[in-house]
């Protein structure tokens, strides 16, 4: 599956929560987290593969250069609409926050913070107010990144706690009124094995068949 397809699938539970109706900014915080991996688009279009170990290079094991391309064009993307582009720097910022203190990431958040103050000046509004409404991007990536990846990891951002189980996504406290949301995102289906080539790779993500996958988020309360 590809990294804008999890956006799109993010925006579409994040418009069942019930805390995000409420926001001002609503359409623009949904348009930020449809459109967060957008950047993505030309790596999932040309997928490739790590010639030490003929794994399928994904969005953990992309090169720095890719990782660090993406979000600028991201960003770039998205000007017509600046505060869901700031918005989307914010992410940036947030997800990689680790690795800030490393030399080589240095220019990437001198990069990504100048992009964010040029959005936040293009739209007129303060910082304190993207941090207010930036959970909910957070969030969003969250919930759809515990589903794409079945990871059963418990995954944790401001107030909430996410954790897959098998097809179903729970997020504690209730984001979501009590209501149980049915999700589905579409993927192509390929052996879990090491490519020998980029060209083997494609071969076979071209004779893959398209499978939908299937699950349901809920809310809970502690």
């Amino acid at each position: 599956m590809t990294q804008p397809d999890h956006a799109h699938l993010a925006r579409r539970i994040m418009e069942h929560c019930v805390q995000l109706a409420a926001r001002p900014r609503r359409d623009a915080i949904l348009h930020a987290i449809a459109e967060h991996d957008n950047g993505w688009a030309e790596e999932d279009a040309a997928p490739t593969v790590n010639p030490k170990t003929g794994n399928v290079v994904d969005f953990v094991s992309a090169p720095l250069s890719v990782r660090h391309g993406v979000w600028p064009r991201a960003v770039a993307r998205l000007v017509a609409d600046p505060w869901a582009a700031a918005l989307v720097a914010q992410h940036a910022l947030t997800v990689y926050d680790r690795f800030r203190s490393a030399a080589e990431w240095r220019p990437f958040f001198a990069e990504m913070e100048a992009a964010r103050h040029a959005m936040l000046r293009a739209s007129g509004m303060p910082l304190d107010d993207l941090v207010a409404d930036y959970p909910f991007v957070r969030l969003g990536d969250l919930i759809s990144l515990a589903f794409c990846t079945g990871s059963t990891d418990e995954q944790r951002f401001g107030e909430w706690t996410v954790q897959c189980s098998g097809t179903r996504v729970v997020v504690t406290p209730d984001a979501f009124g009590g209501a149980k949301i049915p999700i589905e995102i579409a993927a192509r289906e390929i052996r879990n094995q090491p490519f020998r080539s980029v060209a083997e790779l494609r071969d076979a993500l071209r004779a893959a068949n398209t499978t939908t996958l299937r699950g349901e988020v809920a809310g809970t309360w502690i």
